[in-house]
Parts: structure tokens; sequence; C-alpha cells
């Protein structure tokens, strides 16, 4: 599934004929990315659509050098489960 990012939006979304997924953030100066918010429409729910938009905010974090905070639940949850791969990447 394609991901896009809105960088002015501050957003990655997804969309399908089915439905959009969005993953929310702030960003600070300070070298910081907060991902607020993730949000996947009820037809696109269990098909992994969350786990993709979470996987490209943490790669875009990645390659910008940024350390990454997860205030939404979610994006906390995917990072605990997934901590090894992106520990590099994760704020303390």
């Amino acid at each position: 599934m394609p991901i896009q990012h809105d960088p002015a939006a501050h957003r990655f979304t997804a969309t399908q004929a089915a439905g959009t997924g969005e993953l929310v953030y702030e960003q600070s100066k300070t070298g910081v990315i907060d991902f607020v918010h993730t949000f996947v429409d009820e037809s696109l729910r269990g098909q992994g659509v969350a786990d993709e938009l979470a996987r490209a905010g943490l790669a875009f974090a990645r390659a910008q050098h940024l350390k990454a905070r997860t205030s939404c639940t979610f994006m906390a949850t995917f990072a605990q489960r997934h901590r090894a791969e992106y520990a590099d990447v994760l704020a303390d």
C-alpha cells in the first residue's frame, strides 16, 4: 500500500478505495518528532495499515536523524513491540 507524506500537514496517509489511514505528528526544532495520532477507517482495520504508517513514520525519523516520541497509544505499542528494530530512533 502506498504511503504519502505531507510535510506541510505533518502527516502520513494511506488511501484505498475502501478508506483512509493517517499518522499525525508534531516536529520540534530540537530534532524530535512526536507521533500524536493514528487513525484507520473501520473498513481498513485489521489489514496492517496502521503498521505500515508506523513503519513509514519511523523510517522518515531515521532518514532525517530525528528522535521519535510516541504520544499516540498505537505508536507507543508498536514501538514497544519493535523496540529492537527502532532502538536507534526512539527517544528515551
